[in-house]
């Protein structure tokens, strides 16, 4: 009789704020006490860089020496780090992981992350850097909204998805104009492992609450600085936007440091960023990753029976 597949790699998603990291500890901790050891491998587009600490709500170094984590801290702020290196990576990390006997759990938000994990990465050509840098140019002269108005007008699924990120802008009509195609277009590789993705949300009142409570923390305890620090590393006003500067909320931090804005102000400037983002990232959840949006209470039920699975 041919060996069982193995079962499929739990994902665990929720929106910003919602206390992903807090129950995947949790059933980490479970999990290892009941003789199945749990590594996470984070699925963030920005604990990937190290320096962002306050401002992505990393995991702590207390939390990462309880439960062993993967893919944090593997940039400088200074590189582009594309899908493509994220998804290879946590699929190295996911084989090591098994390799070892021990249970693979991703976590995170970051939805081009997730899909890419769970579809296989685009087969898309590979970039062309003086193509890119003619349509970044352009960028400049003509601003984004241009540029999405002549993705939407030939493809507006294709515009939807860009979610005005000016680096996908920008990479999507590099491929159109060297191939005829938008990156959507060319379909993906098989993917390396089967997944399971659990999502939940708690009621939309307390995470308006918690998404407001965690902004105000962060800002009291530095993010202000780190979002200094950042600006002498990466110019903030350069174009197309760096991509350690798109994480939300670092733009207002910086202002704070500058004295150009009143901690209170940014604070409610980045809540109201940050709960528009979790409704894109829930539907996200639903329409691209096709998963229901369950309690935290019945994701956490669902998650301890697949960890259980061998």
């Amino acid at each position: 009789m041919p060996p069982l597949p193995p079962a499929p790699i739990p994902i665990l998603t929720a929106p910003t704020a919602s206390g992903k990291t807090a129950l995947a500890l949790d059933l980490a901790r479970q999990s290892a006490a009941a003789g199945l050891p749990v590594e996470i491998v984070a699925a963030d587009a920005f604990t990937v860089y190290r320096g962002l600490d306050i401002g992505t709500a990393k995991p702590s170094a207390a939390e990462r020496a309880a439960v062993p984590h993967h893919l944090l801290d593997v940039a400088d702020v200074t590189d582009d780090y594309s899908v493509a290196d994220y998804t290879r990576a946590a699929e190295r990390a996911i084989a090591d992981i098994l390799a070892r006997g021990a249970r693979p759990l991703v976590v995170g938000g970051t939805g081009f992350y997730l899909t890419a994990l769970t579809r296989g990465l685009p087969l898309t050509p590979p970039a062309d850097v003086a193509a890119r840098t003619l349509v970044e140019a352009e960028l400049e002269a003509r601003g984004l909204d241009a540029l999405l108005a002549d993705i939407a007008a030939e493809n507006p699924a294709e515009a939807a998805r860009m979610e005005r990120n000016p680096r996908r802008v920008v990479r999507a009509l590099e491929i159109r104009r060297r191939t005829g195609k938008y990156p959507g277009e060319f379909g993906h590789a098989p993917p390396a492992f089967a997944y399971r993705v659990v999502a939940f949300s708690p009621e939309d009142a307390e995470l308006t609450a918690r998404v407001a409570e965690r902004t105000r923390a962060m800002l009291a305890g530095g993010w202000p600085e780190e979002a200094q620090w950042l600006a002498g590393q990466v110019d903030p006003l350069r174009e197309p936007r760096p991509t350690a500067w798109q994480a939300l909320g670092y733009r207002e931090a910086l202002a704070v440091a500058r004295g150009d804005l009143d901690p209170e102000d940014a604070a409610t400037r980045i809540a109201l960023a940050t709960r528009q983002y979790t409704r894109r990232q829930l539907t996200w959840t639903r329409r691209q990753l096709g998963a229901e949006v369950r309690t935290p209470g019945a994701a956490q039920a669902q998650l301890r029976a697949l960890l259980s699975e061998r």
